[in-house]
């Protein structure tokens, strides 16, 4: 087996996921910044969509697979407008958008 077919078959996607999933945990745990963390959130959420494409195309031939990575980037598109209407606020409130001043905005 080269190495063209090992990427280009199931593994490779699934390398691909998993490197994009851990790079999305490390953003989420490790800033501070909200915008760095909604970009982490973005990660997570497109590794998943790459691994129900990846099973779609080699494990059944149903579109199952690409239904649900659509649902997964409409769900992303709507939790970035929101989660940015949210950072924008915070910024206008405290000049800040530090995720641990987001307890503030209760008051």
């Amino acid at each position: 087996m080269s190495f063209l077919d090992w990427a280009t078959g199931l593994h490779g996607y699934l390398f691909v996921g998993t490197i994009l999933a851990t790079l999305g945990i490390i953003a989420v745990v490790y800033r501070r910044n909200s915008i760095g963390v909604l970009l982490g959130i973005e990660l997570l959420l497109n590794a998943a969509s790459i691994n129900f494409i990846a099973f779609s195309k080699f494990r059944t031939a149903a579109i199952d697979g690409q239904i649900f990575a659509l649902f997964i980037i409409i769900i992303a598109a709507a939790e970035a407008a929101v989660a940015l209407a949210i950072i924008l606020r915070l910024y206008r409130l405290r000049e800040t958008i530090d995720a641990g001043e987001a307890n503030l905005m209760r008051n």
